[in-house]
């Protein structure tokens, strides 16, 4: 065997056959003089070393520990914040230790919102975080779970990939999850070529979660794997605080450390939630307890807004940490956070109110709606107002909710009529739905600025062809197969482009307040139909082809609904134009938007330099579009 394998070694290094053969027979004593295999495998290491760029990634690893919400997916997105204004390429993956394979047919109330990336992943809702932070496009694979890594490991198994071993949690299943961040962290998410620099991990969770298991034996596999210098681990934890004695307690911090030491990871840093700054010598305590250098151990107490905690980590030279336990000291360069912090500052110092009414089915959890949330706020701190959101349950609007509790029909509808604007989102199923059709046919009536994502847009559809056409009987026949008037009918070409709920197309769309090439999000299977007939009413749709996917109101100040979801674009400092121009319209600050003078240039600084009219681009007057179409429509906001 070792004189087969040297002869092979002999030919790699450039020997011819013949020379291999006479070399052999002339030595007699060949044999005693082969090299072992450890040397046989120095000599073949004597060539070039190929370059592996996945060895020189680097990564960041986030943890927490003692209770989950603590806001590792904002921590982990505020250190990636913080690393790309080092200079550092920085791309993210999430992992989800449930046995689904995705979050697309996870119940809101349970899980908050599904977030829809630009490849029709429907991922968790942190990875909407690392976009918006990072202004990055991610995939379906940055959303790792359990589902997906055992669905992957059986199908090689089917194949006769692992040639009749048996197959086990240790080495495939962990083998298979580091093997899939490896790949996963190579691939680009800002739009260069090449992979990232720093790859920022988090693991959901809290430390201990029997499901989590795998995954916590692969990361600790993994932190070997790639060697000290390449791996750092952030723990976030809680240092409560009690009010019977106002002391802030580090036992809970202490017991999740050594939890996660006993399972063989060892943290880096300690990035400790609370209300207040720690104390010196509760840093000092956590320090000498768990094994951390003083210098590793910082704060994340409560701030007005999460925007401030990438600045909160600046100031305490978290920078410089991460980079000294990734060897990247001489690299990077001090961060520059001048936008975060002035973003932050003037999110806080907010004082003029817009209100706005979000009409839902799971009005109960914020978080089942938090890219609609997101999107308002980055519209709202555009306009330099302070977004107010008044959060009514569609069901409370109903006339049955009347009879069965009036208190909260009452409540309802009076938030409703003393907002400044109506967003309608989307949902599923019929539970709500005439309250929305409701809160529509109100916003119509009583010129009150209204904008219907998804099922929103359908039910401004249901509700004109209802109240304008006197077609009583119009409905969805995803809520009533039988009715004689389907204003919204099921496309069934979406179940051949698509395997699940979502689908993502992209289209050149012209809007009277938006005209612009866009991607859009679509969740949602049904379609609206007698857009003929409407039309020659009033109501105007903006696709010229068989699936309408704009409306809008002419006659209305703004009355809009769009069947993709714009939210999933929007980011700081880049609002999405439909969610801007809704928050304009609230404040009566419309024209000015339409019409730039110098006291709005804030409005229009991330304005494209082109927009797209009718599917041609022109180019736009001072960054924002300003241009009268033929059926007299206007164009006015801005989208990436």
């Amino acid at each position: 065997k070792r004189v087969g394998v040297y002869i092979g070694v002999l030919k790699e290094r450039g020997h011819s056959l013949l020379f291999v053969v006479t070399y052999l027979f002339l030595s007699s004593s060949f044999i005693k003089r082969l090299p072992s295999d450890r040397k046989i495998q120095s000599c073949r290491n004597t060539q070039p070393p190929v370059k592996s760029r996945n060895k020189e990634m680097k990564y960041v690893l986030v943890t927490g520990g003692v209770v989950s919400g603590l806001g590792k997916g904002v921590t982990a997105s505020s250190i990636g914040v913080l690393l790309k204004a080092c200079g550092l390429r920085v791309t993210s993956i999430k992992i989800d230790p449930y046995l689904n394979t995705d979050a697309g047919t996870m119940s809101p109330f349970e899980h908050g919102e599904v977030f829809v990336l630009d490849d029709g992943g429907e991922v968790d809702l942190d990875l909407g975080n690392y976009e918006r932070f990072l202004d990055i496009k991610l995939t379906r694979d940055n959303n790792i779970t359990t589902g997906k890594i055992y669905q992957h490991v059986i199908a090689k198994e089917r194949k006769g990939d692992y040639l009749g071993k048996t197959v086990q949690v240790v080495p495939h299943i962990t083998d298979a999850i580091q093997e899939w961040i490896e790949r996963v962290a190579a691939i680009p998410v800002d739009g260069e070529d090449g992979p990232a620099d720093v790859c920022v991990i988090e693991l959901g969770g809290t430390i201990g979660d029997i499901e989590s298991a795998p995954f916590i034996e692969a990361l600790g596999q993994f932190s070997y794997r790639v060697g000290q210098g390449n791996f750092c681990l952030v723990h976030v934890s809680l240092v409560p605080v009690l009010n019977v004695v106002g002391e802030q307690k580090t036992k809970p911090t202490q017991h999740s450390v050594r939890g996660l030491r006993g399972l063989g990871l060892i943290p880096d840093i300690l990035a400790c939630r609370s209300t207040k700054a720690l104390e010196e010598n509760v840093k000092e305590k956590l320090a000498q307890f768990c094994h951390v250098p003083l210098e590793n151990i910082f704060t994340l107490y409560d701030v007005p807004n999460i925007w401030h905690i990438p600045r909160l980590l600046k100031d305490q030279k978290a920078h410089l940490v991460i980079s000294k336990v990734l060897n990247l000291a001489s690299i990077v360069k001090e961060p520059s956070l001048e936008e975060w912090t002035s973003r932050a500052e003037l999110c806080a110092n907010l004082h003029v109110p817009v209100r706005i009414a979000v009409v839902g089915k799971y009005t109960s959890l914020s978080d089942a709606y938090l890219s609609v949330l997101k999107a308002l706020l980055h519209a709202a701190v555009a306009c330099r107002k302070k977004l107010v959101v008044d959060w009514v349950p569609a069901c409370d609007l109903e006339k049955e909710t009347e009879k069965e509790n009036p208190n909260a029909y009452k409540a309802a509808w009076k938030l409703l009529k003393g907002v400044d604007g109506v967003l309608v989102p989307g949902g599923f199923g019929d539970r709500g739905v005439e309250g929305k059709i409701l809160a529509a046919k109100y916003a119509r009536e009583n010129k009150i600025p209204f904008l219907g994502i998804c099922l929103g847009m359908q039910v401004a559809v249901i509700e004109f062809a209802r109240s304008v056409l006197c077609l009583h009987d119009a409905d969805s026949t995803e809520f009533k197969p039988q009715t004689q008037h389907p204003c919204i009918i099921f496309m069934p070409e979406v179940l051949r482009l698509s395997h699940s709920l979502y689908l993502i197309c992209i289209f050149v769309y012209c809007l009277p307040h938006s005209s612009c090439s866009v991607g859009l999000g679509f969740k949602n299977s049904y379609g609206w139909h007698y857009a003929v007939r409407i039309k020659k009413i009033d109501l105007q749709c903006h696709r010229q082809q068989i699936r309408q996917t704009i409306v809008e109101l002419p006659s209305h100040p703004f009355f809009i609904g769009a069947q993709f979801h714009p939210e999933y674009k929007s980011r700081p400092g880049k609002a999405s134009p439909l969610f801007l121009g809704l928050i304009a319209a609230s404040c009566g600050e419309l024209d000015s938007v339409m019409n730039p003078s110098s006291a709005h240039q804030h409005l229009i600084s991330n304005c494209p330099k082109n927009v797209f009219v009718n599917g041609n681009s022109k180019k736009a007057s001072n960054g924002l579009a300003d241009v009268r179409h033929n059926n007299g429509y206007c164009n006015g906001l801005y989208t990436r």
